[in-house]
């Protein structure tokens, strides 16, 4: 199944070229900052999982849908560090993930499709980075990689942007805007291997990540065993898996485009007007 947020959170089944409207069939609950597909997922997670029916439910054609991020606020959001190899000699990295470990992103920097990411700063260069999303639908503590991928309730299409500054990571890639995610999430199902999937990148209509997540030095099962052997991982969790090489800086009125085999296609703007001299920063 593809699952998305339509329509100022409705959860709709991507059927064709329609969105079936299947909000109600959630268990009853008041609507909460994390949204309806996370509420499925943990309802799910719980043994409440139930076949969609969708004869007789209200249709929404895609094209006339306003798609919202389908987790718009996850528990957490995980980064992979220089989790190609080709990224870590493009940036002339002398360590990867394998002596970095993982690091977090800010839940509140999540936006949609057909959104902005905002620059922050005239004089810096920030980038754009896609990735393979994984999203957790069971707690994970200590699993094994060859049980890893019983703990993914589906994928999704993630761009991870990053100020090239002297902070922290988890600074420099959590500015509100900084993680796209979408355009909905396919189902752990539909894809038997997360391996073996083509990845395009593309700004301002030219290519400029292609990749194969076969070529990721923690694959899916490897990264989710590492990860939850430092922290646990609950339903709705997101793992960013990586970018490849390819990445470069953004300006005003770009248009960057996230496209993963049988997941799907994420397109958002970029809007530069809101930019100041990094030396104006607060704090400083």
């Amino acid at each position: 199944m593809r699952l998305a947020l339509f329509n100022k959170g409705r959860l709709g089944l991507v059927d064709g070229e329609d969105l079936v409207d299947v909000t109600d069939l959630l268990a009853p609950s008041t609507t909460t900052p994390s949204g309806a597909l996370h509420q499925y997922i943990e309802l799910v997670d719980r043994g409440g999982a139930q076949q969609f029916d969708l004869s007789g439910r209200a249709r929404v054609p895609l094209a006339q849908a306003v798609l919202d991020a389908p987790l718009p606020r996850p528990g957490k959001i995980v980064g992979a560090p220089v989790n190609y190899l080709d990224h870590k000699a493009e940036m002339q990295y002398s360590t990867s993930i394998a002596d970095l470990g993982v690091f977090l992103k800010a839940n509140s920097s999540v936006i949609g499709p057909g959104q902005d990411i905002v620059l922050p700063y005239s004089d810096k260069r920030t980038d754009q980075e896609g990735e393979l999303g994984v999203v957790i639908g069971r707690t994970a503590s200590r699993v094994r990689a060859e049980d890893a991928l019983d703990y993914v309730f589906g994928y999704t299409c993630v761009l991870d942007i990053t100020v090239r500054s002297g902070e922290d990571r988890s600074t420099r890639k959590s500015f509100d805007t900084f993680t796209p995610v979408g355009p909905w999430v396919v189902t752990a199902d539909e894809i038997p291997d997360p391996d073996a999937l083509e990845l395009r990148c593309d700004v301002a209509g030219e290519t400029r990540q292609r990749a194969n997540t076969a070529d990721l030095i923690f694959g899916v099962r490897q990264l989710i065993a590492y990860t939850s052997s430092v922290m646990a991982l609950h339903p709705g969790d997101v793992i960013a898996t990586g970018t490849p090489a390819g990445v470069g800086p953004l300006a005003h009125g770009d248009r960057v485009v996230v496209d993963i085999e049988q997941v799907g296609r994420l397109e958002v703007g970029v809007d530069g007007s809101q930019a100041i001299p990094y030396e104006q920063r607060p704090g400083r």
